[in-house]
């Protein structure tokens, strides 16, 4: 059968690619078993293309991205890097695909999973059905606004500076994308700022507000200072279903949602660009648990959420909802059945790896689709 789907691999940095060679043989099983193969091509990013090209992002990496129908990305990062000058961090390849790329909408959904509801800090009966979707702008904001940098003032003092910016087409294509995927769930969206202290907090609430009322008036949109979201996420997590933030904001808030869940290392995400004319749709899909260069090597690494990351790679970007349902469902099977690598290990369970973790998923996916 010929390859029919385009797909960049980027395995990264620290447990990159011990997570990533478990969704590899998740592909061949697909080849195998499902009505679907995958043209699957392998680049470098971060420390490994720094240490391979020079540059945390290639020019070749971002061609292939571009001609990729998606992008499955691991991690980047780690000591070895450390003490480089700050533009040849290995966390700008990141950066850079999503600016190249256009990919300004990031989602990171924070579901608990039931047989992980004693996994999270807070109490089980917060947290035990938690389903929300956080949505983020990627290539605005304090992460990209100019001036930046540090300099030394008229008294001899450093002075460090970043510049928050958007513009109102920035905040409205984001919150489009955040509106129509409430309208798909709950109809409730909260779109979160800091309009009491930042001026571009004032317009963030003004465009955001002028979208939901022109485009989505079914939607019911709630505007949230970050802070109190922030508050409000560590008390009543369930009164949320999606949340909308710029790129400062988002970040902070989807990493807090994330620790809702027990650990970052079930937790995936997606990151797309805009529709073109021509239907194609850049698009890439990473777990948000980092390169975590203290295990690497040993074996021991979560691969769920890098797992999990395909499963959303086959439902947003290919159509595949069947495929990313049998995945998603085979993972929850595999932790209902007792396993749990070392950090979502509770007393009472198996303590496995990261190969037989994804020798576990493998076989309940023979199991589902027998």
């Amino acid at each position: 059968m010929p390859a029919n789907k385009k797909l960049l691999i980027l395995p990264g940095d620290g447990i990159g690619p011990e997570v990533m060679r478990e969704v590899r043989r998740i592909i061949d099983w697909m080849d195998r078993r499902r009505s679907v193969t995958f043209e699957v091509k392998e680049g470098v990013v971060g420390g490994a293309a720094l240490d391979a090209t020079g540059s945390p992002c290639p020019d070749e990496t971002v061609a292939a991205a571009a001609e990729a129908d998606a992008v499955l990305f691991g991690s980047v990062g780690g000591p070895k890097w450390d003490s480089l000058p700050f533009d040849q961090r290995p966390e700008l390849g990141i950066l850079r695909l999503r600016k190249d790329l256009g990919l300004f909408a990031n989602l990171r959904p924070a579901v608990v999973l039931d047989p992980l509801a004693d996994a999270s800090a807070l109490r089980p009966e917060l947290v035990r059905g938690l389903d929300i979707m956080i949505v983020r702008e990627t290539t605005g904001g304090i992460y990209f606004g100019e001036p930046r940098g540090i300099h030394v003032n008229e008294q001899g003092r450093r002075v460090g500076i970043d510049t928050e910016i958007y513009s109102e087409d920035e905040i409205a294509r984001v919150a489009r994308v955040a509106f129509d995927i409430a309208r798909k769930r709950s109809r409730k969206l909260t779109s979160v700022e800091k309009a009491n202290v930042m001026q571009s907090g004032r317009l963030w609430r003004a465009v955001v507000g002028e979208v939901g009322a022109a485009e989505y008036p079914d939607v019911e949109l709630q505007h949230m200072y970050a802070d109190n979201c922030a508050m409000q996420l560590a008390s009543r997590p369930k009164q949320f279903d999606v949340i909308l933030g710029g790129n400062l904001f988002g970040d902070v808030l989807s990493d807090l949602a994330a620790a809702l869940t027990g650990s970052l290392g079930m937790l995936p995400s997606a990151t797309l660009g805009a529709v073109q004319p021509s239907g194609k749709r850049h698009a890439l899909y990473e777990p948000i648990h980092g390169s975590a260069p203290d295990i690497a090597g040993k074996g021991v690494a979560n691969p769920c959420a890098q797992i999990l990351s395909f499963a959303m790679l086959l439902r947003l970007s290919f159509g595949m909802d069947e495929d990313a349902k049998l995945i998603e469902t085979a993972v929850e099977k595999v932790l209902a059945g007792g396993l749990r690598t070392a950090d979502i290990m509770s007393t009472g369970r198996a303590r496995v790896g990261t190969t037989v973790m994804g020798e576990a998923v493998l076989r309940e996916l023979e199991k589902l689709s027998a």
